[in-house]
């Protein structure tokens, strides 16, 4: 008889309420409810109007997923900015170090330079016609040594009036152009320049 009549009042709980929630413990006892489910195992949320049911445990999940995903994807992204920085940096200490070897060589060898025949770049301040090249900045910076020492080398040019990049240069296989005061001009590409 008391089973009957705790059925009957769930029956009619279950028809005054729009939402019932089956709520599965942690020993697996399931449990129905008019409040949403504590914390337990799982929990399916019923519609007694539409016979619908929506599991709220797998939602939950789906959430929590969804959130990790998009946690994980900023983190990525993070990391990659950091590491595009790191790298400009690391060529723009690597650009400053070549200069100075340069700018260093033309100090004990004033002779043969004119004042502004290899002048230095700035990283952050490049010429347009440089621009392109900013990936290469370290390289252009040693091979404009190596060129103008070429060209001294060769016994046509007394004197390195300009040294810059070639009209010919491009991102993969540079080019630079020594004009010298004797009126001779020399272009020379990287893989003349490498040992």
């Amino acid at each position: 008889m008391n089973k009957c009549l705790i059925l009957l009042s769930l029956c009619v709980s279950l028809e005054c309420a729009a939402d019932v929630y089956k709520c599965t413990d942690a020993q697996g006892q399931t449990h129905y409810q008019s409040l949403p489910c504590a914390e337990s195992r799982q929990a399916i949320e019923m519609n007694t109007k539409t016979g619908g049911s929506i599991d709220i445990t797998a939602q939950e999940k789906q959430k929590a997923a969804q959130t990790e995903a998009q946690k994980q994807q900023q983190l990525q992204q993070q990391a990659e900015e950091q590491a595009k920085l790191d790298a400009i940096a690391q060529r723009h200490r690597l650009t400053r170090e070549e200069s100075a070897i340069t700018q260093a060589w033309i100090k004990a060898h004033p002779a043969q330079f004119s004042a502004f025949a290899i002048p230095a770049y700035d990283p952050e301040k490049l010429p347009s016609h440089i621009k392109p090249f900013e990936t290469r900045l370290p390289d252009i910076e040693k091979f404009r040594r190596l060129a103008a020492q070429k060209a001294l080398d060769s016994g046509q040019c007394q004197r390195v009036e300009s040294n810059e990049i070639g009209a010919k240069a491009t991102l993969e296989r540079l080019a630079f152009l020594i004009n010298c005061s004797s009126g001779t001009s020399f272009t020379y590409t990287e893989t003349e320049l490498t040992p």
